[in-house]
């Protein structure tokens, strides 16, 4: 019997899951949100995530459903739940991605090593953080912040006015999250995934380069790391997963702080922008293990494949035409580099592809991909990192 996974949302996650499961053999269903959604290859249905009956409909013709994004809500999770349906992962997991204030309160519980945060549902609150704090503090929205979307650094109450406004317009009541301003010297990721019956496997820790709120580069693995650092990302990656009964890929986002600590910023419960280097840079992709672990299928070898793995996003994308218009050039310039194109139109700002360069040493990796990556219309910002 061939196995048939639903993901619901039809954006690249989706959209790069289509390979893994032909090589696999599995049939992967795809709701989509429009008729010309990044994963339009494999959207059997079009509809509103947020609609019960839709939902329901849906998860009737696979065997398990799985996610492109966290955002569809609770009391959908768990009528599918309800009705006999396997999610994964489950809205016990989902609850604390959706909704960062949980996700502190739980992480909190476990001894989980995070910067220092409070719930404030006033200026007046959020004013006394601040003095607290040394006059600067990072505030987020708790629920629907995504790439930089729903976070704010501030040094003055009065700037996040409107989102204490639109709580209390939206009748429900609500805060919002503050965090400490965290002096890190770097990001970093630690992409962990499991399955239900508890077996886990993890990929090297890696470095995340973020520009304009956005995911821009990965170097994997992180260059430098120390066996205490990935020692230590493992460990607390593979403790989320087990105690918040994750299933599928989970993203642990990390600042190594300057006194060489980690503190856990975000988490995502599904294949993740820190983890597109797999595809080509490790024996199992983030992509082929989600659908085993979701299927409770054994887990794929995580070992790199080479010595270093650099990934580029093509944000943006070129001024005119489309991505594939560029490759005559691109791909003859750089044949090293693996190009992977979402099908999206290009806008500013927009994650439109990305390429990825495995090999021997570093900089030569990382030369390659950013070269690519501009020649296909990408943003690189202002300058590179380390």
């Amino acid at each position: 019997m061939t196995l048939r996974v639903g993901v619901i949302g039809g954006g690249q996650l989706a959209r790069m899951m289509i390979p893994a499961a032909v090589n696999l053999g599995l049939e992967l269903d795809v709701l989509a949100e429009t008729e010309g959604s990044s994963a339009r290859l494999a959207a059997t249905a079009v509809g509103d995530y947020r609609d019960a009956e839709t939902v329901l409909r849906f998860a009737e013709t696979v065997d398990v459903v799985t996610f492109d994004h966290e955002h569809v809500p609770e009391s959908i999770l768990r009528q599918l739940v309800a009705a006999g349906h396997s999610v994964q992962p489950g809205p016990d997991a989902l609850r604390f991605a959706q909704d960062k204030l949980d996700m502190r309160r739980r992480l909190g519980e476990l001894g989980v090593p995070m910067p220092d945060w409070a719930e404030v549902r006033s200026e007046q609150e959020l004013e006394a953080f601040l003095t607290d704090h040394g006059g600067e503090a990072v505030v987020k929205t708790a629920r629907g912040g995504y790439d930089g979307k729903g976070v704010r650094l501030v040094s003055d109450a009065a700037e996040a006015a409107d989102w204490f406004t639109a709580l209390s317009e939206d009748g429900r009541g609500g805060a919002l999250l503050v965090e400490e301003r965290v002096d890190f010297s770097r990001e970093l990721a630690q992409l962990v995934a499991r399955r239900p019956s508890g077996d886990t496997a993890l990929w090297p820790v890696v470095e995340t380069v973020q520009r304009r709120g956005v995911c821009s580069e990965v170097f994997a693995p992180a260059p430098g790391v120390s066996a205490r650092v990935a020692e230590a990302a493992a460990s607390i990656a593979t403790l989320i997963a087990t105690e918040l009964g994750v299933t599928g890929v989970l993203a642990v986002e990390l600042f190594e702080t300057t006194d060489d600590r980690l503190l856990v910023n975000e988490l995502a419960m599904r294949p993740h922008n820190s983890g597109h280097w797999s595809i080509d840079g490790a024996v199992t992709s983030q992509f082929e293990q989600h659908l085993r672990a979701v299927l409770d299928l054994p887990l794929g070898d995580t070992s790199p494949t080479a010595p270093v793995s650099v990934m580029v996003n093509i944000l943006g994308g070129p001024a005119t035409g489309t991505l594939a218009d560029q490759y005559p050039h691109a791909l003859a310039d750089q044949p090293a580099a693996k190009v992977h194109n979402y099908g999206k139109e290009p806008r500013p700002g927009r994650k439109v592809g990305h390429v990825t360069v495995v090999g021997d040493d570093l900089d030569t990796a990382v030369f390659r991909a950013r070269a690519a990556a501009a020649l296909l219309g990408a943003d690189l910002g202002d300058g590179a990192a380390s």
